[in-house]
């Protein structure tokens, strides 16, 4: 395809390469982020999840050898050999990723004639493309196991499946032979035993991954469209890839804490009338709670900005009257506009036209939930500008989220035809281009609304992703169903979401299509506990699943659970300023943190909450006994507080109202008291639990609404855990004036508890030592 190398130039940090057929470019972003390009379909141009300048100053090399070029700064080498094959080494020169030299072989396909059989009995049969026009072949060195590649179904290690990256509204319950979901992240860890780094392909057409089912001598990524253009990420552990790939697409910033709460929602809640009893539940059986989503039903038609002034008469009082109680409203906003003259979105659309044409200039009409519908083109500027100020309605009501949904783009007549024009962020491109950045580009221009209508972090939650979007969102896995088999599934889902960049996500707890068990719904939520996001969520038409509409049993589960996450909110708050700083997932496979573990390689049933907190939630029907992993080092049961040493399995009763919970030695967690939403009494004691050992840990209070913490507006405690069992507690910024007045430390078997103001000036900060 390229040919035989023949030259090259330099200019800054990109590298030129001409080959005989084709050019090339190999541009260093960073000393460990290396991008190579190849145009097929256009010329470089601006990323959709990639903003603004990424380029560091960095020293580099390039030497022109007899069979190659190499090119290296003081972390990465690399060699480009003709027809641009590419391998990759450390700075020890070990070579970490290679290019496969060998023939592609693909699995012979059928004839049609069998094809035909095969459909008049219902069978779908796949005919498997031989080549891609882009195609990159990465040999496999035998050891490899993959992570990441967004939310897809299946296990934790990707290695052996293939997807692909096409934004998808599936809503039968998936399976691990489904390729695509909601989320498009074509980005994949690849660890091996004695290194790992990471690949970004950065094409928004429909793309193809096969990790190693097609062929056990490579792995392979490509596209029919696009270009050739991948990042090369390095670094010396999962942790420190995930964070040079978030410095290049994003990370996530630090939400209201309100946001962290549970939350209560199903389609749907029909009328005002349910909803103020929805709230009156939940502060009757009490069960803390902050937020109750708002479905379709809300709108007059489902039309977008618009109010059922029918079953909602007067939302704003409504909405103030919740508001009383602690509950804040999250709406959802699809991106379908009704078609109808008079009404103002749709006219203003049309007017300037910031809606999808057809090939031919017409706008381009589909069916969504209002009937005939337009599509906003959110990769207009001008349209997405237009779109965030619409939120102005829905926020003078009191709406404090808003919940985007539908918008890979989903369409009832069929999906979308490739030649559907819309914008790409620069300039005019197709459906074909434009589909795995829709969902992004609607949650950018939410996102970029309410912080310009509001100033409060907005909160946004979106189903349809790319690479980037956690930029702007928070995300949940879609459609899931009221099954073990989903329950199973959100554990590996959501950490390889973590690893994809997205922090906070979750599912819907119990289940959205088909009807939760009682047993099912209280395993749920022990995972949806500990998920980022804590949303019951549930279908029309299934059977009610908020905790009260089972028996006693399950209503007094759902309150511990619920109540502990309540708890915990500060351990939450603090691993989310983590992730804005470092760009690391909230939960986490074993595997990020005990890379040489061989069984976290592939462990699917246990995750971490940050680094210190393993949960190993029971996932089958029936099951009261669990068999835990715990990784190597010394764990405190949070439950019996026992001491257990790690490095093996070990066998624990787990009855219904019991989730199995590790906490490392040498860990601080911080505590809230009780209370039923987020601000409902004041928090003037920081409560640590304290696990003898050695650690430290980094706690920050902060007003938890807007984004005065970035301007310094934080107070910042550093936490150390001694060997000689002291606990040190050092204030090092005072920049928030609502301090704690009191710190008490919980111990294992007593209680230290000191007024901040007693904390001894040191060197500009406060500090006091106690005993464990």
């Amino acid at each position: 395809m390229f040919g035989k190398l023949l030259n090259h130039h330099v200019k800054n940090q990109e590298i030129t390469v001409e080959f005989e057929k084709k050019q090339s470019k190999i541009h260093i972003i960073t000393d460990e982020i290396w991008n190579v390009f190849a145009s097929f379909d256009s010329e470089e141009e601006p990323s959709s999840a990639i903003e603004g300048n990424k380029q560091r100053d960095t020293e580099f090399t390039v030497v022109k050898k007899d069979e190659y070029l190499q090119i290296a700064t003081k972390s990465v080498i690399a060699k480009v050999y003709d027809d641009f094959k590419i391998d990759f080494y450390n700075a020890e020169g070990k070579l970490v990723c290679e290019d496969y030299r060998g023939e592609r072989v693909v699995r012979k396909g059928v004839s049609e004639e069998f094809i035909q059989m095969a459909l008049l009995e219902g069978h779908q049969v796949e005919q498997k493309k031989e080549h891609y026009k882009i195609e990159v072949l990465k040999k496999m060195q035998g050891d490899e196991a993959f992570y990441g590649l967004g939310d897809k179904t299946g296990f934790l290690n990707k290695r052996g499946y293939e997807y692909e990256m096409w934004n998808s509204d599936i809503p039968d319950p998936q399976v691990d032979s489904f390729k695509a979901l909601y989320k498009s992240i074509p980005f994949y860890i690849a660890l091996r035993k004695e290194c790992v780094y990471g690949l970004f392909y950065d094409n928004t057409y429909r793309s193809y991954f096969d990790m190693g089912k097609e062929s056990d001598e490579y792995y392979l990524f490509g596209a029919e469209q696009g270009n050739l253009n991948y990042y090369y990420i390095a670094g010396d552990s999962i942790k420190t890839i995930i964070k040079n790939y978030t410095y290049l697409t994003g990370r996530t910033y630090v939400p209201q804490i309100w946001t962290l709460g549970y939350q209560q929602s199903r389609w749907g809640y029909e009328s005002e009338n349910q909803v103020r009893e929805i709230a009156t539940n939940l502060r009757k059986y009490d069960l803390p709670c902050d937020v109750i989503h708002l479905d379709i039903d809300y709108m007059e038609r489902f039309k977008v900005f618009t109010w059922n002034k029918e079953h909602y008469e007067d939302p704003k009082k409504l909405i103030k009257d919740l508001k009383e109680d602690g509950f804040k409203i999250v709406t959802i906003i699809d991106p379908g506009v009704k078609v109808e003259e008079g009404y103002s979105v749709y006219e203003e659309g049309v007017k300037n036209g910031y809606f999808a044409t057809d090939k031919d200039g017409d706008i381009y009409v589909n069916s969504v939930w209002p009937g005939k519908s337009v599509f906003p083109d959110f990769g207009n500027e001008e349209a997405r500008t237009w779109w965030g100020n619409n939120h102005s309605f829905l926020l003078e009501q009191g709406v404090r989220g808003i919940w985007n949904d539908m918008n890979e783009p989903a369409s009832f007549e069929g999906q979308l035809p490739d030649d559907v024009v819309f914008s790409d962020g620069v300039k005019k491109a197709n459906h074909a281009k434009v589909h795995n950045i829709y969902g992004h580009m609607m949650a950018k221009a939410t996102y970029e609304g309410l912080k310009r209508l509001d100033g409060r972090r907005p909160y946004v939650i979106t189903r349809a992703c790319y690479a980037g979007s956690q930029k702007y969102s928070t995300a949940w896995t879609g459609d899931n169903h009221s099954i073990w088999a989903h329950l199973k599934m959100a554990v590996p889902q959501l950490c390889n979401l973590g690893l994809s960049g997205m922090a906070f996500v979750g599912t819907d707890i119990g289940g959205f299509g088909s009807d939760a068990t009682k047993e099912l719904l209280c395993r749920w939520v022990q995972v949806g506990c500990f998920s980022p996001l804590f949303r019951n969520h549930a279908a029309k038409g299934t059977r009610f699943q908020e905790p009260w509409q089972f028996d006693e049993e399950t209503l007094d589960i759902n309150r511990k659970y619920i109540k502990l996450r309540y708890l915990l909110l500060p351990y939450f708050y603090d691993l989310f300023y983590q992730s804005e700083r470092e760009g690391l997932p909230i939960v986490r496979p074993l595997i990020m943190h005990y890379e040489k573990d061989e069984v976290a390689k592939n462990m699917n049933e246990e995750f971490l909450v940050g680094e210190n907190v393993l949960v190993a939630p029971v996932l089958d029907q029936g099951q009261t006994c669990k068999m835990v992993y715990l990784p190597d080092g010394t764990w405190y049961d949070y439950w019996t507080k026992e001491l257990v040493e790690g490095g093996r399995y070990i066998l624990r009763d787990a009855p219904l109202d019991v989730c199995p919970i590790y906490v490392k030695a040498g860990a601080i967690l911080p505590n809230y008291t009780e209370q039923s939403y987020v601000g409902e009494k004041e928090q003037d004691t920081l409560i640590l639990d304290v696990y003898p050992g050695e650690g430290s840990y980094t706690h920050y209070q902060d007003n938890g609404e807007d984004f005065a913490y970035q301007a310094g507006e934080v107070n910042e405690f550093h936490i150390k855990v001694n060997k000689d069992n002291t606990c040190t507690i050092n204030l090092v910024q005072e920049g928030y004036d609502a301090i704690y007045k009191t710190v008490r430390v919980n111990c294992l078997d007593h209680v230290v508890e000191f007024k901040v103001n007693d904390m001894e000036q040191v060197n500009g900060g406060r500090v006091i030592k106690v005993t464990l």
